[in-house]
């Protein structure tokens, strides 16, 4: 799939992609550049469960541990 980029600096993002990835058009978008390649993640609402599945086990435990440490010293 492609896109074009306006004189503006804006692109479409294709509807097939949109719809697997149920974004609409309040979502967010980061932009990576890694190894000479540029990624766009959607950024979640809710940071916990935009980080599920990113680890390699038992992460999501220890982010939820240190958040609750952070509200405990707030």
């Amino acid at each position: 799939m492609r896109s074009t980029i306006t004189s503006r600096g804006q692109t479409v993002i294709p509807a097939p992609i949109r719809r697997q990835f149920h974004l609409s058009s309040a979502e967010h978008l980061e932009w990576l550049v890694e190894d000479g390649r540029i990624r766009v993640v959607p950024v979640r609402a809710d940071p916990v469960d935009a980080f599920r599945g990113q680890g390699q086990g038992g992460a999501t435990g220890r982010l939820l541990a240190d958040r609750n440490r952070d509200r405990e010293q707030e």
